[in-house]
């Protein structure tokens, strides 16, 4: 395996251990929990939301954008993650670990410079990994902003 992959999924496992370790220690309720609630770009999201997306994401970016497999991925469904327990939110995670890998760890030093099509832009292969690091980091910080404001809504 290229030692450039290997950092890439050197990160991509330390911010999925950061999602996980998020998710841990919480009710169920805090969970689900969106610390502004409504539609529109004042909203946010739910823990729960936001791992399943992360998930859903990640593996829609290594399997159809740079493993050009198409897989059906309901995006709109991500973001009503609703009652979904710690166990399952840390295996879709998990998972979506796995197909990274399993894409990501034979590719050549080319076919890192290869170009992909997202929507209708282009982007290189690499370009589509830094794309899921940075994708990922940004809900990271999301998740740590919910849990810490889940953990002091109640303070006075």
């Amino acid at each position: 395996m290229l030692k450039e992959v290997e950092a890439y999924l050197a990160k991509l496992g330390d911010l999925r251990n950061q999602a996980k370790t998020l998710l841990e220690g919480l009710p169920p309720e805090a969970l689900d929990w969106r610390p502004i609630q409504g539609e529109g770009e004042l909203a946010t999201n739910s823990l729960a939301v936001l791992a399943v997306h992360l998930a859903g994401s990640q593996t829609y970016w290594m399997k159809e954008i740079i493993g050009r497999t198409p897989i059906h991925r309901d995006r709109e469904a991500e973001f009503t993650a609703k009652g979904i327990g710690v166990a399952a939110m840390k295996a879709k995670l998990d998972a979506a670990g796995k197909v990274a890998e399993d894409v990501l760890s034979s590719l050549t030093e080319s076919q890192l410079a290869e170009g992909r099509m997202f929507r209708d832009k282009p982007i290189t292969v690499r370009g589509g990994i830094l794309q899921v690091l940075d994708h990922f980091s940004q809900h990271i910080g999301h998740m740590q902003l919910t849990r810490q404001l889940w953990m002091t809504k109640d303070r006075k």
